[in-house]
């Protein structure tokens, strides 16, 4: 029989207790591999001759197959078993983590991490459903709970990691460790329970296609923007298509008796606000880690290792607020979460926006603090609205959209945080472009880290082009937080307008704590 607290309420059983371990620990590796490598880039250019453009196609190749195969990826699941598909997708995570361990060019680096994100998109949607397919309903709400917060915490996981093992070896042992991890996650996996529907859906096929270039052309175009230029012709064109195919998409699913996705779903409240806060969520976070890192790294001399330290207290209250929303998601309901999860991010950002060169970390962690609760507070309940409104058979689409939510947010945060910076930077340097030599005027004019390097290759005359150049940068960082935090503030509102209430404001709640019950027994 299943235990039991002291004050009555139903704990998890080992098996289930086995399967959040294991899930949570695929999702993780995924989303850290995303930003692991980003501590990584100046060694690997250095060993590999790999332009700026390539590396910058090293990190982005994965993201951009993970987030256009998420939808399909989800559906296969639902189709064909959630255990089968994440086994699969860590099969190929495997293979494409140890490829550069013997391939090592930029051009196999790309392909393989571009096959890597392949496997992350079987793995994402897998995880999130094969908890909410397999939990009972008392403890759907926590696990999803944790799960949230574990997705949310496994970028700075990876920053983490990373700079721990480039302490010690050399950039291949983080593709060393990805491969170790993903040989592990997939012997254990055999042991969770499968799950599959009795009467699964048809495979949508042209929805897949239209969804796989509309989000794939959306993200190329977002990625792209920063580096080319928001006129040039290949981010125009890719960002122009990915919406009309996101249009035609729009169309052909609402025709179909079983589309991959239901599109009136969004007129849900609660799945429509969920699905809003989640990437706008990412939108800011990844924003925020593009920023902070090269903060850390430039400004304050940081290595990949301290950077990861650093920005390790965010996992604190944002583990802690997931783990309780259970608790709190039917007292408060879904909009006042959101609303102060927003707000407070907001208000991380603009405390963010006030450090400057010689505010130290003391400043940059408070800030942090205060970013995290925001998370903690609404990234949960976020997630449990688009899997509570979703039909049972429909579980792996569900996780899909909760997980290409998070895609596109990202995307679009690095795309405006890098186009803000590049912006303020660009207009502030040029005093010290039109001082140094000629052949030190593009990198000066081009980046921080290129501008330093400069700075350092001039001896002591060159400290001052350093502070000065560094003091554009914290200017270019401060416009873009306050961007930011001015986005999420009228996010808060947006949602707050359009996001539910509690649902049964005068159903009596339970006085035990642990009793945790999802959204869906409460209707």
């Amino acid at each position: 029989m299943t235990a039991r607290t002291e004050s009555g309420g139903i704990r998890m059983s080992a098996r289930e207790v086995w399967t959040l371990t294991v899930v949570c620990s695929a999702v993780a590796m995924v989303i850290a591999a995303a930003a692991a490598l980003n501590s990584a880039l100046p060694a690997m250019a250095l060993e590999t001759g790999a332009t700026q453009s390539q590396l910058t196609w090293i990190v982005d190749s994965y993201t951009l197959t993970l987030a256009a195969l998420l939808l399909p990826a989800g559906a296969l699941g639902d189709r064909f078993g959630r255990r089968g598909v994440l086994l699969a997708g860590l099969a190929i995570v495997a293979v494409a983590s140890a490829g550069p361990v013997w391939l090592d060019s930029p051009t196999w680096l790309i392909a393989f991490r571009a096959v890597g994100g392949i496997g992350a998109a079987l793995v994402m949607p897998a995880t999130l459903s094969l908890l909410t397919a397999t939990f009972p309903p008392e403890h759907r709400a926590r696990g999803v709970a944790i799960w949230s917060g574990v997705a949310a915490s496994g970028g700075i996981a990876g920053l983490l990691v990373s700079g721990l093992l480039l302490e010690h070896w050399s950039w291949q042992s983080i593709f060393v460790g990805f491969t170790g991890v993903s040989v592990a996650l997939f012997a254990v996996s055999w042991t969770i329970t499968p799950s599959r529907e009795d009467r699964p859906p048809r495979f949508d096929l042209p929805g897949a296609l239209l969804a796989v270039v509309a989000v794939g052309s959306f993200v190329l175009g977002m990625l792209e923007g920063p580096i080319r230029g928001w006129t040039d012709p290949l981010p125009m064109t890719a960002l122009v298509v990915g919406v009309l195919c996101a249009a035609v998409f729009t169309v052909v699913e609402l025709r179909r008796a079983e589309p991959l996705l239901d599109v009136r779903l969004f007129r849900n409240r609660e799945f429509g606000a969920g699905a809003a806060s989640i990437t706008l969520q990412f939108l800011a976070s990844f924003a925020l880690f593009y920023l902070i890192v090269q903060y850390m790294q430039l400004v304050l001399g940081y290595s990949p290792l301290q950077s990861g330290l650093a920005l390790a207290p965010m996992i604190v209250p944002t583990m802690l607020l997931s783990a309780a929303i259970p608790w709190l998601l039917p007292r408060v309901g879904l909009r006042w979460l959101s609303v102060a999860g927003l707000v407070c991010a907001g208000l991380g950002m603009f405390v963010f926006a006030r450090v400057d060169a010689d505010s130290g970390y003391g400043a940059t962690v408070l800030a942090l603090l205060i970013y995290s609760v925001g998370v903690g507070l609404c990234t949960a309940p976020a997630t449990h609205a688009i899997v509570d409104n979703t039909p049972d058979d429909k579980q792996g689409v569900a996780s899909a959209v909760n997980d290409t939510t998070r895609e596109i947010g990202a995307a679009v945060g690095i795309a405006l945080a890098g186009s803000l910076l590049a912006a303020t930077y660009s207009r502030g340097i040029e005093p010290a472009v039109q001082a140094v030599p000629e052949p030190a005027k593009e990198p000066v004019g081009s980046s921080l880290a290129a501008a330093l390097q400069v700075a350092k290759m001039a001896g002591p005359p060159g400290d001052q082009l350093a502070a000065f150049a560094r003091s554009v940068f914290m200017d270019g960082m401060s416009d873009a937080a306050r961007a930011l935090g001015a986005i999420l503030l009228v996010a808060a509102v947006v949602v707050g307008v359009c996001a539910p209430g509690r649902k049964h404001p005068d159903a009596e709640i339970p006085d035990d704590s642990s009793d945790l019950v999802s959204l869906t027994d409460r209707d």
